[in-house]
């Protein structure tokens, strides 16, 4: 089952190395802090993006396996780093290196999530673009989403066993 690609424009933006795109989530991933940044890059604006879901800027040719591996990380308390590649509110798309982190409370609870998003290196994304393709057609590959996201996270996790790191070292490592 092939993603719908309508409305992409296929124009790529780019923000400055000495930008910070930065946003702020609840448990749900409902945003609720959205910097100026944020706002230029992605083209919504801070009222479109408070109470959205941060999955307003997903794009399409993410595979869905990268989103489990990030909230399964952040929600089980820890960080994570991630090439993401996400869709402007014009149809747009712009590369980020992401950090998403949780935010605790004093008694070490869970309250929110923080993701600070860099410009990243060219050949890093052409590099992640590839892998992504891999598992966004695996994932295609199926007609039952859960399976299909199923079957790209094995390959995913099959590959980080082959290459005996884990996610992070594998993302600073492209």
């Amino acid at each position: 089952m092939a993603r719908g690609l309508i409305g992409l424009t296929g124009v790529e933006r780019t923000f400055s190395v000495d930008e910070i795109i930065v946003s702020k989530t609840d448990l749900t991933g409902r945003i609720i802090y959205a910097n100026e940044i944020f706002q230029r890059v992605s083209g919504y604006s801070e009222a479109e993006l408070l109470g959205a879901p941060h999955n307003i800027i997903r794009h399409p040719k993410m595979p869905r396996c990268v989103f489990k591996l990030l909230w399964d990380t952040i929600g089980s308390g820890k960080e994570i780093f991630a090439y993401v590649l996400n869709l402007a509110r014009n149809g747009d798309e712009y590369w980020v290196f992401a950090h998403v982190t949780p935010t605790f409370d004093r008694s070490g609870r869970i309250v929110s999530y923080h993701s600070n998003r860099r410009s990243p290196r060219r050949e890093a994304t052409n590099k992640a673009a590839a892998r992504y393709a891999d598992l966004l057609a695996e994932e295609d590959r199926h007609a039952d989403r859960k399976e299909g996201m199923a079957a790209a996270t094995r390959i995913l996790t099959t590959t980080l066993d082959k290459l005996g790191m884990p996610y992070d070292e594998f993302v600073f490592s492209l």
